[in-house]
């Protein structure tokens, strides 16, 4: 029998070991998506709330300062500049392939769209004549088509103190102002991506801790609702070999088959949203509360 002295100190380095990624034989663990040797670098943590990465053609990534009303843009130079400000309070971010920048611009309730000249269209005013609970996350499909998620989270900046619609839902954009429901069974639905050949879309249930995945429909409407993983998430994004990306306490990683593959630890309260950018789209871009971090990837996003 071992003393119980030699137990704890061996699965003390054990512990050790694997907290730090290391094998047994002190070697580095081997990521199937991050660069070898890669670590976080911070961009700035100037920020209150940082949310919403979207990649242009680029691989330029704009993201959002919610409570600040604020865009900001990183370019591919490492470069960081103020793109918009009175930006809608906008939220979740994606590009379209004009390259238009489609806003969650909850300030009130509406769907933005904001050219490379900052003109700003709005998409989507409501739903039947009742405002939006407030757009939050948003992906555009490789043939365009909009999807956006609509949960509720009462903003500070607001004047009502409930919503107007009942539920919390899952929307395609059939037209300007012309929302439709493609999902209403879900409690809390945030983030959204989809994968490049416009066939499916995830969706997470952050209340719910679940995410799931759809299948697009010619029509726009989404079929064939699955449970891809027991993990809600807030903002989302999928790398070129099929991996999606959660976020909340730091990145997970699951593989197509909802296979746990990857944990990234990010030194913040809460990591709110995620993209690849860079020019060969190969840098993971994390916001995480007050900060933004880059992260060198082995894979590249999928847009």
């Amino acid at each position: 029998m071992i003393p119980f002295f030699k137990l704890f100190l061996i699965f003390s380095l054990m512990a050790t070991s694997e907290a730090n990624n290391e094998t047994r034989d002190g070697k580095q663990k081997t990521s199937p998506i991050i660069a070898d040797g890669a670590t976080l670098q911070l961009v700035s943590d100037q920020f209150k709330f940082a949310e919403g990465p979207a990649t242009d053609k680029k691989g330029n990534v704009f993201f959002t300062d919610q409570p600040n009303n604020k865009i900001w843009k990183f370019d591919t130079n490492g470069k960081l500049s103020v793109f918009m400000d009175n930006a809608g309070r906008s939220n979740g971010m994606d590009f379209d392939n004009d390259g238009n920048l489609i806003s969650c611009a909850d300030e009130n309730m509406q769907l933005w769209s904001i050219d490379p000249k900052k003109k700003v269209t709005v998409l989507v005013k409501d739903y039947k004549g009742k405002l939006l609970n407030g757009p939050n996350d948003v992906f555009v499909t490789s043939k365009g088509k909009i999807y956006f998620t609509d949960p509720y989270y009462q903003r500070e900046y607001w004047k009502r103190k409930s919503p107007d619609l009942d539920g919390q839902k899952v929307y395609y954009l059939k037209g300007k102002n012309n929302p439709v429901v493609v999902c209403d069974n879900l409690k809390k639905p945030n983030g959204i991506v989809g994968t490049p050949d416009g066939r499916y879309l995830y969706v997470a249930d952050i209340e719910g801790n679940k995410t799931y995945r759809f299948t697009i429909e010619a029509d726009g409407s989404l079929s064939d609702q699955v449970l891809f993983v027991n993990q809600g998430s807030d903002g989302m994004t999928m790398d070129n070999k099929g991996n999606v990306y959660l976020t909340g306490k730091g990145v997970t990683v699951y593989d197509k088959e909802g296979n746990k593959i990857e944990h990234i630890d990010v030194p913040a309260d809460w990591t709110g949203n995620i993209t690849f950018g860079g020019k060969d789209k190969d840098i993971l871009f994390i916001t995480a509360s007050q900060k933004a971090y880059t992260l060198k990837m082995k894979v590249k996003g999928n847009k």
